[in-house]
């Protein structure tokens, strides 16, 4: 039985799929869905090409806002940013949410998101996995 992650930041272009495309590469069992609070509507090209480097892109990743995700029953929410742990939504059940910071590579050189993919690999995926699958 998969679990739903969502992984929520402000623009949804850099860190929330970065997130969940190594989530869905690398966990089995769970399912991850990015968004952002403010979605710029694009998928930042340099997040895109560190992911294709590293096979982990998917055709399907793109900006979106939370409602294009309003049918999935998540089972855990995840902010990377700031913005978005003091923005989340409130969902209509209680969903538990934890907070896992990382800075913003956006505006910055490739280095900087190649930075950004290894350290959501080794500190978020982690704590995912202990966080989802303790109740599998």
């Amino acid at each position: 039985m998969n679990k739903n992650v969502l992984i929520l930041c402000t623009g949804n272009s850099c860190r929330s799929i970065i997130a969940e495309a190594l989530i869905n590469s690398k966990l089995e069992n769970i399912q991850a869905y990015s968004s952002g609070v403010a979605p710029s509507g694009r998928v930042n090209s340099n997040a895109q090409k560190v992911l294709e480097f590293y096979g982990e892109w998917r055709g399907e990743y793109h900006s979106k806002m939370l409602d294009t995700l309003k049918d999935i029953e998540f089972d855990l929410v995840v902010t990377v940013c700031d913005n978005a742990k003091e923005t989340c939504p409130i969902f209509n059940k209680p969903i538990p949410t934890i907070h896992i910071g990382f800075e913003d590579p956006d505006g910055k050189e490739y280095q900087e998101f190649e930075k950004t993919y290894f350290e959501i690999k080794e500190v978020l995926l982690p704590i995912v996995k202990r966080e989802l699958i303790k109740e599998i």
